[in-house]
């Protein structure tokens, strides 16, 4: 019978360290493949019933988490549930997903990424939506419908590109009424409580400049496009919009931005982010929404999931914890 003690370990280990560096000095002799530097393409498909349903990566922020990103709760649990998901120390990640959905007879893109411009200003980090839909074989001039679930933004700054033109320069662009009639307001927006609202209400204006021909405003609870109903999910914006695409008897619920990290706001549904207009409205939204979800054991996706941003909601006593689907290779 062989024995194995700490002698045999460490000569086995001097060993493998002396092979491994022979084939090292062998490697650098006939030159490594060079580090490819960039990140793959972003995209999942996924079917509701005969509706075909593609995830768009449109990158990720990872920035110094701020003093009030939580508001109501003190930074240094913030900074623990952040600790709690791996997230870089003391740092934030927020991801970005649009969802691409061909209804056979429309092409739908819901949300459009933080847009060309900050794909340059951020160096690749975000607005990758154009080139991740380039990957996934879809022609911007394809696009039927823009559906916008609110006018922040992280959603409205893609249908520009860097030059300002059209991104997508032969779809409608739909807007939840509610939304439009708050950030279009000079009223509300000389009433705007801090910069970051201030720079919102200056974004929703510069972006829809001259564009008023091209949009369609929708309300809440019709059908807005082929197999997408239109979901009154207010409190984020006062317009907030989620979406149910059904085909059959298949449906997922577009969440949009019910909650922003589910880390965070998913497992603790009664924190506030900063980027809600109405907190409190917000955070009844969010049981509420994720009642139903659970319930319903609905397919959930969530703009600011991790990516391919697709999962379901359980109920954790008081709070909610996000299962992310099984990576389907086949549709």
């Amino acid at each position: 019978m062989i024995e194995l003690n700490r002698r045999h370990m460490l000569a086995g280990a001097a060993a493998l360290g002396a092979a491994a560096i022979s084939r090292l000095g062998m490697a650098e002799a006939n030159a490594a493949v060079p580090q490819s530097g960039t990140q793959a393409p972003g995209f999942y498909r996924y079917k509701v019933g005969s509706i075909e349903c593609t995830s768009i990566n449109d990158g990720a922020r990872t920035f110094p988490m701020p003093d009030k990103f939580v508001t109501n709760v003190p930074k240094e649990e913030a900074l623990a549930a952040g600790d709690a998901a791996y997230m870089p120390k003391g740092m934030v990640t927020v991801p970005f997903n649009p969802q691409l959905i061909n209804t056979g007879s429309k092409l739908v893109l819901i949300d459009s990424g933080n847009g060309a411009a900050n794909f340059e200003a951020s160096k690749g980090a975000v607005g990758r939506t154009l080139q991740n839909l380039a990957a996934a074989g879809v022609d911007p001039k394809a696009i039927d419908i823009v559906l916008l679930s609110h006018l922040h933004p992280d959603h409205t700054n893609g249908i520009r590109l860097a030059d300002g033109g059209l991104a997508f320069p032969n779809a409608e662009i739909m807007v939840p009424v509610k939304d439009w009639e708050f950030w279009a307001s000079e009223e509300n927006a000389a009433k705007a409580p801090n910069d970051m609202m201030k720079n919102y209400f200056a974004n929703v204006k510069k972006t829809f400049a001259g564009l008023e021909s091209k949009v369609t405003k929708y309300e809440w609870g019709k059908e807005v496009a082929p197999g997408i109903t239109s979901i009154a999910t207010p409190g984020h914006t006062p317009g907030h919009t989620s979406f149910a695409v059904a085909s059959g008897d298949a449906k997922v619920l577009i969440q949009s931005d019910v909650t922003n990290i589910p880390e965070f706001f998913l497992r603790n549904p009664d924190w506030h982010v900063v980027f809600d207009n109405d907190p409190a409205m917000a955070q009844a939204t969010r049981h509420k929404f994720y009642d139903m979800a659970a319930a319903e054991k609905a397919t959930v996706v969530g703009f600011h999931f991790t990516f391919p941003s697709v999962g379901h909601v359980e109920k954790d006593g008081a709070k909610y914890r996000l299962i992310p689907s099984l990576w389907n290779p086949t549709l």
